[in-house]
């Protein structure tokens, strides 16, 4: 019994190693199997996994390549539009080429013309001149026949007979000269005048500017005569300190519902305008109010006149003006000069330069941006000493324009020589434009002036009998002596006048010179 009490707990030992161990075994197993469970669900879920990536990425694979596709056939139809486009410049482009090479085909057809009537007034010039050889050895010999026989007749010494003769040789010499040049001028002017003609007349009619005809005075309307007192102030302060801020003369007078603006420069008489307008417009005028709105105006008209040029070099197509430049253009708007207003002349003279270099076959946007700047000289030429034109061509080249706009705009008054024929062209359009109808004025003492100057210009000079200008100064007409001035000389005369003229007076546009020599022989029949 002992034996066996003793074996209980060591049965009961063993049992709960066993229970233990067996318990341990079937939580090993069934750990094993759950995690084969996992492992197999694992495996399905990476496989589901895996076919669904590989249908995403066939799906997308596919739609990719429709997209490259769409994006080949969309470039593809790009380029054969853009092709087409180039394809249709480079036609237009050949046509261009074509009609410029027709162009100067033709251009070579009338130089080669000309070269030609050219030619054959050189051979004509060169017969004339063995002519005049020949006849020029014909009375040489004849006067010295004529020389012995005056020694033998008369007696003389052969210094008093050899100046007698040289007299003789050189009034002979003189006229046929005078003849000689007399033809060949009358030639050339007949055949340039009519081509200069034509080119002119072309470029007048295709140019439609407007004239207009600046004072020296703005009238400004009031709501009512009650305004005049507000604008006068208590014992005149007001009108005083406009007068003072604005530089113009402010007249109040009788004149119903207006007064009026008066100054010489048209700046100050345009800033006073605005400034007195927008005092009548607010209603409160004082002294400080007038300040600040003289100063608003100011501004207001700086901007304005930027905006007139910019809108000018717009219509003009004119490109790459220096900023500058663009203010001066629009400080001309209140320029006048004979109280034509010059910015609108230097826009007739610009178009009308275009359009005469396009005729001639020169650069037209050339002679359109020398035309536009050939005044500039005026916005400063007050402030400076200096000519305009001289002044021009400085702040052209000082703003970077090259040399042949600052020549043109240097030369188109002859201060200068021109390198090019553009001054030409400049000289000729600022004609134009100056002295059409109605486009000038001028004081008339001034007028009267400048007519007394032409008439003394003209008796100045020998032979001269009457002189009388006609046309408002525009042309003037000079009876000569029959006895003292020959038809040859008369021509010589004619250019003479001029020349003083151009070198003595300052006018605008220019003067014709018609010399007139006449004989008149009177009988009585008793």
């Amino acid at each position: 019994m002992a034996a066996i009490a003793g074996l209980i707990p060591l049965i009961a030992v063993i049992s709960l190693v066993l229970g233990f161990a067996a318990g341990h075994f079937w939580r090993v197993l069934t750990d094993r199997k759950y995690k084969e469970a996992r492992e197999h669900q694992a495996r399905q879920e990476a496989d589901l996994i895996l076919k669904e990536a590989r249908q995403e990425a066939e799906l997308q694979k596919k739609t990719a390549i429709l997209e490259a596709k769409d994006e080949w056939f969309k470039a593809k139809t790009d380029f054969e539009r853009e092709s087409s486009k180039i394809r249709e410049a480079i036609r237009q482009d050949q046509a261009r080429v074509k009609e410029a090479e027709l162009d100067v085909r033709r251009r070579e057809e009338t130089i080669t013309k000309r070269e030609t009537e050219f030619a054959a007034r050189e051979n004509f010039l060169n017969t004339k001149e063995k002519t005049l050889r020949t006849k020029d050895n014909e009375l040489s010999r004849l006067i010295s026949q004529e020389n012995e026989k005056l020694e033998k007749i008369s007696h003389m010494t052969q210094d008093e007979a050899k100046k007698i003769l040289m007299e003789n040789l050189e009034s002979q010499v003189r006229y046929e000269s005078a003849q000689m040049i007399k033809e060949i001028k009358d030639q050339a002017k007949n055949d340039a005048e009519r081509e200069a003609k034509e080119i002119v007349v072309r470029a007048i009619q295709r140019c439609a500017a407007d004239a207009t005809i600046e004072s020296t005075v703005s009238v400004v309307h009031l709501p009512s005569d009650e305004m005049k007192g507000r604008i006068i102030g208590r014992e005149g302060r007001n009108i005083r300190s406009f007068e003072e801020a604005a530089g113009v003369d402010v007249i109040v007078d009788d004149t119903p519902e207006a007064v009026i603006l008066s100054g010489f420069d048209p700046i100050r008489r345009e800033v006073a305008r605005m400034a007195l307008e927008k005092l009548i417009s607010d209603g409160r005028i004082h002294p400080g109010r007038i300040e600040e709105l003289i100063k608003k105006s100011e501004k207001e008209l700086e901007k304005s006149m930027k905006d007139v040029a910019e809108e000018v070099i717009f219509e003009l197509d004119v490109h790459g003006l220096k900023p500058n430049l663009v203010e001066l253009l629009g400080r001309l708007k209140y320029r006048t000069s004979y109280g034509q207003n010059v910015l609108q002349h230097s826009k007739e003279v610009a178009m009308l330069a275009g359009l005469m270099a396009s005729e001639l076959g020169l650069d037209s946007k050339t002679a359109v941006r020398a035309g536009l700047l050939h005044d500039i000289g005026k916005a400063i030429d007050r402030e400076t000493e200096g000519t305009h034109s001289q002044l021009g061509a400085e702040l052209a080249s000082k703003s970077g324009e090259n040399e042949i706009i600052c020549n043109a705009i240097g030369a188109h008054h002859e201060d200068i020589a021109p390198i090019s024929i553009y001054p030409i062209l400049i000289q000729a359009a600022d004609t134009i434009s100056s002295t059409r109808p109605g486009v000038r004025r001028e004081t008339l003492t001034n007028y009267v002036n400048r007519l007394t100057n032409l008439e003394e210009i003209a008796d100045s000079f020998r032979g001269v009998s009457k002189a009388y200008v006609m046309q408002a100064g525009r042309e003037m007409r000079v009876m000569v002596e029959p006895e003292q001035i020959n038809d040859a000389q008369a021509e010589e005369l004619a250019g003479q006048i001029s020349k003083k003229i151009q070198e003595e007076m300052e006018y605008p546009g220019q003067i014709k010179v018609t010399i007139i020599r006449e004989c008149r022989y009177t009988e009585y029949a008793k």
